[in-house]
């Protein structure tokens, strides 16, 4: 390979896969860009990162600051929702490396009339690029560096920072090196801070057996906002499938009146593109969208691509499905379960670009039809990535503010690629991590490992699927201790809301799942109702929306404890403006008492030197002037949220 440049450029960071994928970012934040620099021989090397959005023209650049072990680092903020590309340069800088040698030869006691003469053959190119009064200055410089009886204020000159400085900003980079391009899709700051809420829509009356509506949903609005809820997911809102629909407890045979199963999608009133009738019209699903959004909250719609046996695409394109021999259309099956009220997709079809275009059609039609910007998509894991990478890239060209979170409870790896496609947040392993060993081994894999970079988890207690052993009979301090540790962990987090709040945990022998789910019929709940669990749950959101530590995930440092049913964990926004301590007991029946350590060295604080540290909860404050402090927690308000001032 015949290559004359001598700068070798390795280890660039953050990439994904030899930038194969884009990493994430939110409008605002920062990206830490280092990589391996070295040359041959010892001249002094420079090395930028040039970075610039989609729609820019320009290049941007910042130089990179050397350090140990011939790494470079540097940052760059990104200000524009949409890509950004950025790739590091470096170069043998041979002005600077000319300063830096007449430095040493100065220092020694030589002289330098020679290498003076050689500078100024660095300083003529500049003249042409400079400003007016740094022309001026090199010009002089110049008079000086060729002038036998100035030589002793030109040697000051020569290693002067202010020439430094010039031939900093305007460098020569000749034969200058350069690293692949990579990229950075920015979002809105809704995808990294979130906080959800989920009911059924069709148990939203207050009216016993009355189907809820749209109105009803709209009537409880207030309610969610009240309580600190700035996302409402709603299960599939489309018609429900009659044929094979499903009874409760997922019987097989559904009984007159039962109201199936809204992810059994399509039926003689329509497809993706239609409402539930029972639910209301378009028109009244775009009122509780907008009132929605008039109190700050956004609506989230279900994304779930499948079919009953009586969607309009059934009969319409019957190439989409998968046909058996004996001329009956295949169901779902996750063997040994069977779903027969929902066909999925066959996107093995021939006829895969009309499917993949009208697919596209079903999602941008609520987008430009009804304002929605978010989608939990159902079961990403079970469709094609290529699938949804095209997919999401097609939106967010035309709508970059709308967001995307995969429910996929499934192999990691599956779940870092539905992340790497471009899905915006992603339900996460938290369900199921109740030591304290365990919550610290996958906050430490989500946040020290390069998850960090593209994989934006949603911590959520519960699901209308998933009903977890935990919860399952647990007492009101477990399942505030559950969301205490979602809401203070992760910046996203959600829950299936009146089960939860109201501790209704019966399930089928034997299974994470429901008694009585909710997924096969109405529930009626009582929406006026609160208890110690709505008041905690909304003033940890409402502390959420107050202090940025907690609007951000990767900024954790977890503390060191004497007991191990105690968990302590420190986080910080991006420029430590805002400190938090989280201390939470994991014994929902027990007091506990421990001695927890102050991060003192992250605090930037020494031994001895007082902080003043405020339950958020209770207003209680503290003065601590040690490294370890005494704490006690009681079932009844399992937790400490304190905020720390220096």
């Amino acid at each position: 390979m015949l290559n004359q440049k001598r700068v070798i450029i390795e280890n660039v960071l953050p990439q994904l896969d030899n930038g194969a994928f884009f990493i994430k970012r939110i409008v605002g934040q920062k990206v830490l860009v280092s990589a391996d620099i070295i040359s041959d021989g010892h001249d002094v090397m420079e090395a930028v990162v040039q970075f610039k959005h989609e729609k820019d023209k320009k290049w941007n650049e910042i130089r990179l600051n050397a350090l140990p072990n011939d790494a470079f680092q540097t940052t760059f903020t990104v200000e524009k929702q949409g890509f950004y590309s950025y790739f590091v340069e470096a170069w043998i800088d041979y002005a600077l490396n000319w300063q830096y040698g007449i430095g040493k030869k100065i220092n020694d006691n030589q002289h330098v009339k020679s290498e003076l003469l050689e500078g100024i053959e660095y300083i003529k190119p500049l003249l042409s690029k400079v400003s007016a009064s740094e022309k001026k200055y090199l010009s002089e410089i110049e008079k000086i560096f060729s002038d036998e009886k100035k030589y002793d204020k030109a040697i000051i000159e020569a290693t002067s920072e202010e020439l430094k400085l010039i031939f900093k900003k305007y460098p020569a980079k000749f034969l200058a090196n350069q690293s692949a391009e990579l990229k950075v899709y920015v979002d809105r700051e809704k995808a990294l801070f979130s906080t959800w809420y989920e009911f059924f829509p069709r148990s939203a009356s207050s009216i016993p057996g009355q189907h809820g509506t749209f109105k009803d949903c709209e009537n409880l609005l207030p309610r969610v906002a009240k309580m600190g809820f700035d996302t409402l997911y709603f299960p599939p809102i489309h018609p429900i499938g009659e044929v094979n629909r499903k009874g409760i407890n997922n019987a097989t045979d559904a009984n007159p009146g039962d109201v199936g199963s809204p992810w059994g999608i399509g039926s003689q009133y329509g497809g993706h593109k239609s409402t539930h009738p029972e639910l209301g019209t378009i028109d009244e699903f775009k009122s509780l969208v907008n009132s929605a959004k008039k109190i700050g909250i956004e609506v989230a719609m279900d994304f779930a691509l499948q079919a009953a046996p009586d969607h309009p695409y059934v009969k319409e394109f019957p190439q989409w499905f998968k046909w058996r021999p004996d001329g009956t259309v295949q169901y779902a099956e996750n063997p040994p379960k069977k779903y027969q009220d929902i066909l999925p997709i066959y996107f093995e079809s021939d006829d895969w670009k009309n499917l993949w275009k009208e697919l596209l059609d079903s999602a941008l039609f609520w987008v430009e039809e009804c304002g929605i910007k978010i989608f939990r998509v159902d079961n990403p894991h079970t469709k094609p990535f290529y699938f949804w990478g095209w997919l999401i890239g097609e939106i967010k060209k035309k709508h970059p503010d709308v967001l995307f979170l995969a429910e996929a409870f499934t192999r990691p790896k599956i779940m870092h690629e539905l992340a790497k496609q471009g899905f915006t947040q992603s339900y996460s392993y938290y369900t199921w991590r109740n030591s304290k060993a365990e919550l610290i081994e996958y906050l430490t894999e989500l946040t020290q490992t390069n998850q960090k970079e593209f994989f934006r988890p949603n911590f959520w207690p519960n699901t209308p699927d998933i009903n977890p052993f935990a919860l399952q009979g647990a007492n009101d301090s477990m399942h505030l201790q559950k969301y205490f540790l979602a809401a203070t962990l992760s910046s996203s987090i959600g829950i299936y809301g009146p089960v939860f709040e109201y501790m209704v945990s019966d399930a089928i022998p034997g299974k994470e799942e429901y008694m009585d789910s909710e997924k096969y019929q109405i529930r009626l709940w009582d929406w006026n109702k609160e208890n110690k669990i709505t008041l905690l749950i909304s003033k940890i959101n409402q502390i959420r929306k107050q202090e940025k530590s907690l609007q951000q995930t990767n900024n954790i440092e977890f503390c060191d404890t004497d007991n191990d049913q105690v968990i302590a964990y420190y986080k910080f926004d991006d420029n430590k403006e805002n400190e938090t301590l989280m201390i939470a007991s994991l014994d929902a029946y027990y007091a506990k008492q421990a001695w927890v350590k102050l991060p003192i060295k992250s605090l930037g604080i020494h031994p001895g030197q007082f902080v003043k540290v405020t339950d958020l909860i209770t207003g209680n404050s503290y003065y601590w002037d040690k490294e370890w402090n005494f704490i006690e927690i009681h079932p009844a308000l399992p937790f400490h949220l304190f905020k720390i001032e220096k």
